[in-house]
């Protein structure tokens, strides 16, 4: 039995990866909010990959591939990060047991599904969870999940099974610990280069990413013809956008955020202005939603150009919003 780490506070958070951030490094003593974390690590992003298959269906994310946020903060604290990966559940779980007896918190990669303290209609296979550990009773680990309100208890049994589930992102029993924090501050110039890469990533030439990605999406949606495939597939995006993570929306809002602790930070406060107007082009994310939802229920007639023109209306927008972003810092 080790004891838990007693100086480490749970912050109940948005989104896995980001939340894990921003307690893991306040806990090892940065000044980090979760939209920091997000932002100072050019998470967000937008992808359309048509090669890549989820239920039969193309992958659409919202932000960067896993640990991008965790790496990403490397450099703007000046920390090295710690990952191991293991070859078998025994091996992974001694070494966890061993840095949590010498009194540290550790993150881990997990999978969904088989964390018990999940209610049952909310458990489905996503091997990329990140959540942190505090401590151990008995046979019993101390689990600091974000996405939970509060602190929670897990089995040996049941975290094994989640730290080595099989399958696409499988975590190889994954965890990450920093060392000792060269920087606890965030500062100006960090922000700054921060704001300009995700630019950069949302503007870029590459055509499935950014606001191309989004286009070619459009482009998509609008030669659909068939009503049953169309239907599943207009759903399979709302599912991505909103029920995966934090979704297309909810990470545009978390950006939003960065961006006014960013306008203190830099005394910009033109940022304050761009952070309402990406608020609202979340909103307009959150209405692509409803009118594709619509659709499918059967409230509003099929009609999949509409909606496609709905979804060049955003990218428009937010290739607007990010070439004034980038002219605002530079």
């Amino acid at each position: 039995m080790s004891a838990p780490a007693t100086s480490y506070k749970h912050r109940h958070a948005a989104h896995c990866e980001s939340g894990v951030a921003s307690n893991l490094f306040s806990h090892y003593g940065a000044t980090l909010s979760e939209a920091m974390a997000f932002g100072l690590s050019s998470a967000l992003s937008f992808a359309y990959l048509p090669f890549v298959k989820l239920t039969g269906f193309p992958l659409i994310a919202y932000r960067m591939p896993p640990k991008f946020i965790l790496k990403g903060l490397r450099k703007p604290f000046d920390v090295k990060l710690h990952f191991e990966t293991f070859r078998n559940p025994e091996q992974g779980q001694r070494r966890l047991d061993q840095l949590l007896a010498e009194g540290k918190v550790v993150g881990l990669q997990t999978s969904v599904y088989w964390l018990p303290y999940f209610p049952k209609d909310m458990r489905f296979h996503f091997n990329a969870h990140n959540l942190l550990v505090y401590g151990k009773e008995n046979d019993e680990y101390l689990i600091s999940d974000p996405v939970a309100e509060d602190p929670q208890r897990c089995a040996t049994a049941d975290l094994q099974r989640a730290r080595f589930a099989k399958g696409v992102l499988a975590p190889k029993g994954l965890l990450y610990y920093p060392d000792r924090l060269g920087r606890t501050e965030v500062s100006a110039v960090a922000v700054r280069q921060a704001i300009i890469r995700t630019s950069r990533i949302m503007l870029g030439p590459i055509p499935i990413t950014g606001v191309r990605g989004m286009r070619m999406l459009a482009r998509k949606i609008q030669r659909l013809h068939d009503i049953d495939y169309g239907l599943n597939y207009i759903g399979h995006i709302v599912r991505m956008q909103e029920e995966i993570g934090t979704g297309g929306a909810g990470f545009r809002f978390l950006y939003a955020s960065f961006l006014q602790e960013a306008a203190a930070i830099c005394e910009l406060p033109e940022l304050e202005k761009l952070a309402e107007r990406l608020n609202t082009i979340g909103d307009g994310w959150r209405s692509f939603a409803l009118q594709a939802v619509r659709m499918i229920k059967g409230r509003d007639t099929v009609d999949f150009p509409a909606l496609a023109a709905s979804l060049q209306v955003l990218a428009e927008q937010e290739r607007e919003f990010f070439k004034n972003l980038r002219q605002a810092v530079q």
